[in-house]
Formats: C-alpha cells, structure tokens, sequence
C-alpha cells in the first residue's frame, strides 16, 4: 500500500467539495456548507488562488484533504501557514494519512521559512486533539476565537442598519 500528496488540481473542486461536505458532517456542521464546485473551483484554481488543497492519495485513490492559507504574524515579521481543513476518510483513519498530511504542511513552511503552522480544533474531538497533542501541537487557550459574518459583517461594512 502506498501513501503519496499532491496538490489539487484544476477540476477536482468536487472530490475537495466532497471531503468538505464529510468534514461537516463529522463535525456536525453540515448546515453551515455554503460552499459550491464552482466556488472552490474558483477559489483554488482561479487566477490568483488564495487557498490551497492537497490531496492524500491511497494506492491511487484520494481519501483525504488538507486545505490552507497563507497567514501573517506581525509579532514575528513572517507568514505562517493556517489549516483550514484536514480531512482523512473514516475507512482509512489509524494509518498516518493525517499525520502525513500535517507532515507535509510542516515541511513546506519549513522550506518556505514560514514562522507558523496554525489551525483550530473543535474541543469535543479528542482523537484529532490526541493527535496533535503527540506531534507537539499546543493549545492556545489564552486566545479567544472572534467572528463578525452575515448580516453583523454587512452591519459593521456599514451596509446594513
């Protein structure tokens, strides 16, 4: 059995779409998927994508996802990478694909000369918390996570009443 990465690829907007619909689901967060193939088509592969997916292969077949963005840190005067999503099949869960994946992310910011590698968890998920606990990922719990979207984003652009 072998295990390769690779970037996602222009017409696969449907295979990252599915991951992030399955994404949703485990986290029971299907409601919030907004997100069509055209959009991530365009978000992915468009003229100057700002995202970016790569895709777990087993034996060929995809079955997982890693999608991020560049970030900044103004503290350390270099971006840093932000992982918006990870994703490995359930059937396929236990033989190092997301480890992988985070392995492949961490070695990009270390060839880029990244100063980060961030990403949130949701705090009932303890096997995702028990991994990254054991690759050395620490909880930033003196950070309290801000939103401003719909109509309070539209509220604050001044949009809206």
């Amino acid at each position: 059995m072998s295990l390769t990465i690779r970037a996602a690829r222009a017409g696969e907007g449907g295979l990252v779409l599915g991951f992030i619909r399955a994404l949703a689901a485990y986290e029971q967060l299907e409601h919030e998927v907004m997100a069509s193939e055209a959009t991530l088509e365009a978000a992915l592969f468009g003229p100057a994508p700002k995202v970016f997916a790569e895709i777990a292969e087993w034996d060929g077949e995809p079955v997982g996802l890693a999608l991020w963005f560049y970030n900044f840190s103004t503290f350390l005067g270099r971006h840093g990478i932000y992982l918006e999503d990870l994703y490995v099949e359930p059937r396929m869960r236990g033989r190092g694909i997301g480890k992988a994946l985070l392995t492949h992310l961490a070695r990009r910011c270390v060839d880029e000369g990244l100063g980060r590698f961030e990403w949130w968890v949701l705090d009932w998920n303890q096997p995702a918390l028990d991994v990254y606990r054991a690759i050395g990922a620490e909880p930033m719990s003196e950070w309290t996570v801000q939103r401003v979207s719909g109509a309070a984003l539209r509220r604050l652009a001044g949009m809206e009443a």
